[in-house]
């Protein structure tokens, strides 16, 4: 059993999907960022005062892997785990489909921290997720 430490449902809208009725490759990208920065927020963490801090998270890498299509009007949760590996802050992200709960997605987001211009570690992100890394 996968022990996630946040979720976000959400449904598809029309304009997401391609001419095949199925969600667009690079919708998948919106939601997954989306879920990220529900699950910062939820943690008392924004983007617009770490920046203003002089801390910019970026992200620097992401794979997907597409299992089951999305269409318009499905439901769907995404669920993060989160890890600490280096310098690296590494988001695990499952999207499911409701509500059979068939696995959409399965991502992998390496995101980094820029502290004053210069790749770092970032003390409020490791205090905030620490109690959450696997």
């Amino acid at each position: 059993m996968v022990n996630y430490i946040f979720e976000l449902k959400d449904k598809v809208r029309d304009y997401e999907c391609d001419l095949q009725g199925i969600v667009n490759n690079a919708n998948y990208q919106h939601y997954l960022e989306h879920a990220r920065h529900e699950f910062l927020l939820a943690n008392n963490v924004s983007f617009a005062k770490l920046h203003d801090q002089g801390t910019d998270a970026v992200v620097a890498r992401l794979t997907m892997q597409f299992k089951v299509p999305l269409k318009s009007g499905d439901e769907y949760v995404t669920k993060i785990r989160v890890k600490k590996d280096g310098i690296k802050y590494v988001f695990l992200q499952d999207i499911y489909r409701l509500p059979d709960m068939k696995l959409c997605v399965r991502s992998e987001v390496d995101s980094v921290c820029l502290v004053n211009g210069r790749l770092s570690d970032c003390k409020e992100l490791d205090d905030t997720f620490a109690p959450f890394f696997e």
